[in-house]
């Protein structure tokens, strides 16, 4: 297990959640947690400035409008690969298993077990070990995810970055690396849905 990581993971997990007045008052907390490893407060510089710069109920808005509506920054892992499949559902299930099979009760506060803050958090404070295995799992989700951020330039593409610099292999080059890299196609068992796209991600809500 590295301190390291699992820095990177909770620092992140806070900063690709919807920012809160509590949320602010752990920013301090992650800089100077960050600032224990070299390099590593670099790739959160720019959201955490942003968090403390920005007031609170902008920082909302423009939360919602990047990562609830936004259909190339989603942050549940398995709508890069399954979209809205009936295979969906097992791949979800997938998740709480891993909860479960970690004795301890881990709150979805309302979102679905894939959503990645979640992810991060539960890979740093509670199972180590079966929480990375999820993010080497869905690293092509993650990768998308990143060069989503990056083609809209969103300063939490460097944290992506840095999370994937913590899993084995080198990054992909672009998106088509990272779908021929996985194997993606569109799924033959859409539920009212054409063929799934990973560019065209349904709309968190629609």
């Amino acid at each position: 297990m590295s301190r390291r990581d699992q820095v990177l993971y909770m620092a992140g997990a806070w900063c690709l959640s919807y920012p809160d007045q509590d949320l602010l008052g752990k920013v301090p907390l992650m800089r100077a947690a960050l600032a224990e490893f070299p390099g590593a407060v670099e790739s959160f510089q720019e959201v955490l400035d942003a968090l403390e710069a920005t007031p609170l109920m902008e920082a909302q808005a423009h939360y919602v409008r990047e990562f609830d509506l936004s259909r190339r920054h989603a942050l549940h892992l398995s709508y890069w690969t399954d979209g809205d499949t009936r295979r969906r559902g097992e791949v979800l299930g997938s998740f709480k298993k891993a909860y479960r099979q970690s004795d301890v009760l881990v709150d979805t506060q309302g979102e679905l077990p894939d959503y990645l803050p979640m992810v991060l958090e539960y890979t740093a404070l509670v199972d180590f070990a079966a929480g990375r295995e999820l993010l080497i799992r869905y690293r092509p989700s993650l990768e998308m995810l990143k060069f989503g951020l990056l083609g809209d330039k969103l300063p939490h593409a460097r944290i992506l970055e840095a999370i994937c610099a913590t899993l084995p292999g080198k990054s992909p080059a672009d998106e088509q690396a990272v779908m021929r890299m996985a194997g993606y196609g569109p799924p033959t068992e859409a539920v009212g849905l054409d063929p799934y796209d990973p560019r065209l991600l349904p709309v968190k809500g629609a």
